[in-house]
């Protein structure tokens, strides 16, 4: 699988929005279960959001109703709104994919991913 590449990462208010991006080759050439992970200082690889290959969302409940991820299939693109950011979200972001479907659950799960990215930095103030 191929290397990703995120990118929008950057500094920002509590109570503003920020945008990531990460290109997937092979998004729409077949089927593609996508993710976005992030790990802050001195903490797991924790889920934030995800996408089945049926197009089925799931959420980290601390980010639900502010983050949105989205596909942009002209782009080969899969994308992270985040809106209403808190300090609690100061992280580095990693885009993952794998190939296939799978399901809400297991779309979680950081070892189902073959592809990652080498992380984009997110440093939320209050």
């Amino acid at each position: 699988q191929v290397q990703l590449a995120e990118s929008g990462g950057g500094l920002a208010q509590a109570g503003d929005s920020l945008t990531l991006a990460c290109v997937v080759p092979g998004l729409t050439s077949s089927p593609m279960s996508v993710a976005w992970f992030r790990q802050g200082p001195g903490k797991e690889r924790e889920f934030v959001a995800g996408m089945t290959g049926f197009s089925t969302t799931s959420y980290r409940e601390s980010v639900k109703g502010r983050f949105t991820i989205s596909k942009d299939n002209a782009k080969s693109t899969i994308v992270l709104q985040m809106n209403n950011l808190t300090p609690e979200d100061t992280a580095v972001y990693y885009c993952a994919a794998v190939p296939g479907y799978t399901t809400a659950q297991s779309v979680r799960d950081r070892r189902l991913y073959r592809s990652w990215g080498q992380g984009t930095q997110v440093t939320i103030s209050s």
